[in-house]
Order: structure tokens, then C-alpha cells, then sequence
């Protein structure tokens, strides 16, 4: 107990923010020397070094899986131990780590059942498999837990996380209309400070609820290809002005496409992460939409330059329009299919199972008479969309999968 109170003065102690975490980490890693079968001390130890590669931005991945490594040895030894499977989770929320923290996932909900971020939590290792029915259910729970503990004056962050990556899931699986009645319930959070269920109500405009409306409305708009030009103002978020910036590329709007580039152009200007990211996805479909190929492809290869240099995707795709399924998408529209399988395939190594991208690869391996590429795409596509017979891109799968048999 004193090793732990030592560690905790250093944590909230004086000193820089990130000086602190390092150093509670290290007195945790000197108290895990100690007592190494201590199973509190280990989950504590792993924990501090999740919270320094947050403090660091350490994107090396070495703290990462010397976490993972010892809570999945708790987690073999005490498959009951909360701590254990979350922070198992967390430390291999990554395409490449996420199958090791699999089991876990399917643990942690049965662990802390009546905890909505418990239910949630394993959703973040369902994504990096594209397990879309798990997303969906897994943040409906969560959501239904959420709502059943709150009371007015409480924050509503748990229901909001919740819906967000719910709505993610049901937009993958094709669910457009569970995808709106999550756009509905956060605006009734928004809006009125209760829930769209029923029930007591609190104070409306709760700044995280606020500011979900816009991410879930122009995902929706992205992911169902519903395009919807909206007026560009000031007040349009980034969400929005790519939302929209891709709705006027499909709709030959360039004017709005010209305005949403260079607002985000301004608000992108001299920093990097997403703004940038974004921004060069809306010049490359300016350009693209203009027959300037090598000027589109040389936007992407810069937002491509940005993202790889980023944290490993995890969560809903951020920016809501992952920039290798944007990439190929383009490169198809260009009439450069071969180029654009790598990107796809690119896609899917970061992001599997995402239908768009499994589209796309069908589509670009179909033109150039990759047969067994084609059709392994359209299958994985029909699969995730399975009934949704009544969309564009199922029909087009079927038709290649159908022409196929038949020759």
C-alpha cells in the first residue's frame, strides 16, 4: 500500500503533466519488480504505461504490447479480473494486435454487466475485425445500461460514446434505419436533456451531445451515400464540409466543393492530424472531378503521408472517410483500377470488413479481370450486407458473383 501511495504522490504531484505520468510509471514498474504475483500492482503497472503512451504519444507500440503481455497473463490466471480484459483491450486496440485481446473482449461484458462502458469496451477490439453485429449489439447494451443508471445532473457521456460507435456498427451492416434512430436519440439528448425513450429529463445542450449531432449526420451522409449539399458556413464543422465537399462531388456541385475546400483549407493551415487530412481529401476531389489526376493523386499521397504517420485506427473511422477507400475510389473514377486495389486492400488491412472498401475492391478487380480477387471481395460484401438486396452495390455484387457461375 505504501508503493502504491508513493506512485500516486508522483501522479498528482507538482511538475509537467507528462513528466508525472512517466514517473508514476516507473514507480509502478519498480513496485511490479517487487511483487511481480501481486495481480492489483500488475493491472496498475499496465495501466500506467497505457496512460504514458497517451501522455507521450509514443506510436512505437513497445509500452503497448509490454502491457498487453502482462494483463494477458493476469487475465489467463484471473479470467474474472475487470482490470485484467480492459486493459487487455486497450493495449492492443491496433489491426495487427486486436486478435490477442479477442477473448478478452468477450469477457469484459459478462464481467461488469450492469456497467455500460463494460459492454462497451469490447466493441473496440469488435471494430478492428469488422464484426459489425458485435458493434451493434455490444453498443445498444451499452446504451440500455447507460440509460437505465442515469439521473438528471449525471453526464450523459457513456450513452453518447455508445451511440456513436453503435451508429458506426448499423451504418457497416447496412442498417440505415437503426443508423437514423441513433441520429434521433442524440438530438433528444441534445436537444432535451433526456432520452428519446423516456423518462426523466435534465438540462439540455450538454456540450458532448451537442457536438455529436453534425459527426453523426454527415457519417450518415458518407456511409449511405445519400448525398445532401448543406449551406457552408462558419458554423459547418469539418464532419460536415466533408460530408458535404463529397455530396457535391457526386452531384457536380463545384462551387460547393470549391467553398468547402477552402474552408477547411484555412482551418487545416499550418497544423496536421485530421484538418489536413481532410482538407487534401476535398482538393483531390475537386481535381479528380476536373481531370487533374496527377494533382488528386498527389493530394492523397500527401493525406496518406499524414495518416501513416498517425496512431493505428481504432474506434469509427476518423476521418469519417477513410483516405484509402477514398484513394481507390478516385483512382477507379480516374479509370486506374490496378493502382486502386492496392489501396482498397490497404483499406482493409486497416479497417476489415468496411463494406465501401470491399466494394471497391470487387469493383477494381472485376475491371481488371481479377476473377478470384472480384469475387472473393463481392462475396465478404454480400456477407456483411446480407438482405440489404435492395442496394446498388449488393446488386452488383450478385450480378459478378451470378456472371461467374455461369462461365
Amino acid at each position: 500500500e505504501k508503493g502504491f501511495l508513493s506512485a500516486v504522490e508522483i501522479l498528482w504531484g507538482d511538475g509537467d503533466h507528462v513528466d508525472r505520468r512517466v514517473g508514476y510509471m516507473e514507480a509502478m514498474a519498480d513496485l511490479y519488480e517487487r511483487y511481480p504475483d501481486d495481480s492489483e500492482v500488475a493491472a496498475f503497472y499496465a495501466l500506467s504505461m497505457l496512460s504514458t503512451v497517451g501522455a507521450t504519444r509514443d506510436l512505437s507500440q513497445r509500452l503497448n504490447v509490454r502491457a498487453g503481455t502482462i494483463t494477458l497473463n493476469l487475465f489467463e490466471e484471473r479470467p474474472n479480473h475487470p482490470g485484467a480484459a480492459h486493459y487487455t483491450i486497450h493495449s492492443f486496440d491496433d489491426p495487427l494486435h486486436a486478435p490477442l485481446a479477442l477473448e478478452a473482449a468477450h469477457a469484459l461484458a459478462d464481467i461488469a454487466p450492469a456497467v455500460s462502458h463494460a459492454r462497451h469496451m469490447p466493441t473496440h477490439i469488435f471494430i478492428q475485425h469488422g464484426m459489425w453485429d458485435y458493434v451493434s449489439n455490444h453498443n445498444q447494451s451499452a446504451y440500455d445500461a447507460s440509460r437505465e443508471l442515469w439521473r438528471p445532473g449525471d453526464t450523459m457521456g457513456d450513452a453518447i460514446h455508445a451511440l456513436d460507435w453503435g451508429q458506426y456498427g448499423d451504418l457497416q451492416l447496412g442498417d440505415y434505419e437503426k443508423a437514423r434512430l441513433w441520429i434521433e436519440r442524440i438530438e433528444e439528448m441534445s436537444q432535451e436533456g433526456g432520452f428519446l425513450e423516456g423518462g426523466a429529463r435534465g438540462q439540455g445542450g450538454e456540450a458532448r451531445a451537442r457536438n455529436s449531432v453534425p459527426l453523426l449526420k454527415a457519417r450518415y451522409v458518407i456511409e449511405t451515400e445519400e448525398w445532401m449539399v448543406l449551406p457552408i458556413t462558419e458554423e459547418s464543422s469539418n464532419n460536415e464540409l466533408l460530408a458535404t465537399a463529397l455530396s457535391a462531388a457526386h452531384t457536380g456541385d463545384q462551387q460547393a466543393l470549391r467553398e468547402a475546400e477552402a474552408l477547411l483549407n484555412e482551418r487545416s493551415s499550418g497544423g496536421g492530424g485530421n484538418n489536413s487530412v481532410m482538407a487534401n481529401e476535398v482538393s483531390a476531389l475537386l481535381h479528380a472531378g476536373m481531370g487533374h489526376a496527377d494533382v488528386a493523386k498527389r493530394f492523397m499521397d500527401e493525406a496518406v503521408v499524414t495518416v501513416d504517420a498517425m496512431a493505428p485506427p481504432r474506434g469509427a473511422a476518423s476521418p469519417i472517410k477513410p483516405v484509402y477507400e477514398l484513394y481507390g475510389e478516385i483512382l477507379v473514377d480516374l479509370g486506374q483500377p490496378e493502382e486502386a486495389i492496392a489501396k482498397f486492400e490497404r483499406s482493409l488491412e486497416r479497417m476489415p470488413n468496411r463494406p465501401r472498401s470491399l466494394l471497391g475492391l470487387g469493383r477494381a478487380s472485376a475491371m481488371v479481370g481479377d476473377r478470384d480477387k472480384a469475387v472473393k471481395a463481392y462475396t465478404k460484401l454480400t456477407q456483411v450486407w446480407a438482405g440489404r438486396d435492395s442496394f446498388d452495390g449488393y446488386k452488383e455484387a450478385m450480378r459478378y458473383l451470378h456472371s461467374t457461375e455461369n462461365n
